[in-house]
């Protein structure tokens, strides 16, 4: 490929090339360089009688370069790319052969594969795109709360949609804000249809919906019906709280899951909240209706309980306790990122065996009112399959991020490295690993002026590069 920046030399490689700047003046020479032998090689491997016809090319393009849906089509078209070299002729020579790997057709970065990852492995063995409080428009303290950034987030293939669900004033309807700020709210129909709408827009794999649920059993069993009337048929309920693996991607395909604490672990966090709404009914209910109110109260967990595919919680005592691994079922673990760099310095083989199985979300500290983002490779490289980031925020970090799941065909899921995984062998992410150095070997071609770089090794023959010249 020619850069815009290179000087136009003399079709005549042999003759030197003069460059004067003001008082400076350098004189280039080319030397003619034959054709690589490994090039010689390859062109008679795929050609017949010295020339290469388009069945030949496209068998090429399938075995050699791995363009495993390569077309006579696409074939077709790189000859007419040449159609100024080889006029009407349908069949290639070594030089027309050459110039197309030398040619934009062959780029050094490989055409989009789609999505090609195994997606039939359970979803530990993910990373996904995570958002963290996807509802706010901007910072963390006074921005507005709406159901556009979640269409936003979608639309760019997140696949974590994070809400937090609050009482209103009145403690008869659900909001979604974030508590105890200036954020104003947004209701939840809004931001479940706006889900509902755009899940599948960009990717067609699961979305997650993690709760944190700051609500009443009364109001849980109000959520459980809009969700459940809201995604209908799209709402992924596993029917049990025991699973002793996830599902893969691929099984829930077109599927909306819903993850959060199940009822009882809110019930001592909620205390206070109950005992006031508790005693106010007391006043107005006779025994009678207030033995109603109790078995109305152990009905509404199931209800919401049974929408949770998902299970979260973190068991009480020290950090370490939280990555004790039950072999009998699965679950999520939510750490801040400070808790993960606490935690990581002493037992990141911990959470490498934990996140095998098991969630892990990681979610910004609460000093990140401006929506800004952390290093994300932290996480990862601990397997973290929910690293959460503001995607309202800007900045390196969310590059990263946006740029980590541009893989497998942008559908929010790339598959964890075998290291991570593998159970006999566990991954040290403190361990220093040695350096790894290659040496390529290169040689240079001359076509019509301009010295190219072509690799003696035969997969690189897709990178090649242009060269000015060599200084005299």
């Amino acid at each position: 490929m020619r850069s815009w920046s290179q000087p136009r030399i003399s079709r005549d490689a042999r003759r030197p090339f003069r460059f004067k700047i003001c008082c400076c003046r350098r004189n280039f020479n080319f030397r003619e360089v034959r054709v690589p032998s490994d090039v010689q090689l390859l062109f008679e491997q795929y050609s017949e009688n010295g020339t290469m016809t388009i069945g030949h090319l496209q068998r090429f393009l399938i075995e050699y370069q791995e363009l495993k849906n390569a077309t006579r089509e696409d074939a077709m078209s790189i000859l007419h790319s040449l159609r100024h070299r080889i006029m009407y002729r349908k069949e290639l020579n070594l030089d027309h052969f050459l110039r197309y790997l030398l040619s934009d057709h062959n780029p050094p970065i490989a055409p989009p594969l789609g999505v090609h990852h195994d997606m039939n492995a359970p979803l530990a063995h993910y990373y996904m795109y995570t958002g963290h409080n996807s509802y706010l428009t901007g910072n963390q303290l006074s921005s507005d709360s709406s159901s556009e950034p979640i269409i936003k987030a979608l639309k760019k293939g997140v696949r974590v949609i994070k809400l937090d669900l609050w009482p209103d004033s009145r403690g008869n309807k659900v909001k979604v804000s974030h508590g105890n700020t200036l954020t104003s709210p947004v209701d939840l129909n809004r931001c479940l249809t706006a889900t509902r709408d755009y899940a599948f827009i960009a990717s067609e794999f699961p979305v997650v919906i993690t709760f944190e649920d700051h609500l009443t059993p009364r109001l849980q069993a109000k959520v459980a019906k809009i969700v459940t009337k809201t995604f209908e048929s799209k709402l992924h309920q596993p029917g049990t709280d025991q699973l002793a693996e996830f599902p893969s991607p691929e099984s829930l395909k077109k599927k909306i899951l819903i993850s959060t604490k199940p009822p009882k672990e809110y019930l001592k966090r909620q205390s206070s909240m109950e005992k006031e709404y508790d005693s106010a009914q007391s006043e107005e209910l006779s025994d009678k209706e207030g033995s109603d109110w109790d078995e109305e109260e152990k009905n509404v967990f199931p209800e919401y309980k049974h929408l949770i595919a998902i299970h979260a919680g973190k068991p009480k005592g020290r950090l370490t306790n939280s990555l004790r691994i039950d072999t009998s079922k699965v679950r999520r673990l939510s750490l801040s990122e400070q808790e993960l760099e606490e935690i990581s310095q002493k037992h990141g083989q911990d959470l490498v065996r934990f996140t095998q199985k098991n969630l892990l979300r990681i979610y910004p500290k609460c000093t990140r009112f401006d929506s800004s983002n952390y290093d994300p490779l932290l996480g990862w490289m601990h397997g973290a399959q929910m690293v959460a980031f503001n995607m309202q925020g800007y900045g390196k970090y969310l590059w990263i991020m946006e740029g980590m799941f541009k893989a497998n065909g942008r559908c929010g899921y790339v598959k964890k490295p075998d290291f991570l995984l593998d159970k006999d062998h566990i991954f040290n992410p403190a361990k220093p690993l040695p350096v790894k150095t290659n040496l390529k070997v290169c040689s240079p071609i001359v076509q019509n002026g301009f010295f190219y770089i072509c690799t003696n090794k035969h997969l690189s023959l897709k990178k090649v590069m242009p060269v000015v010249g060599k200084n005299r």
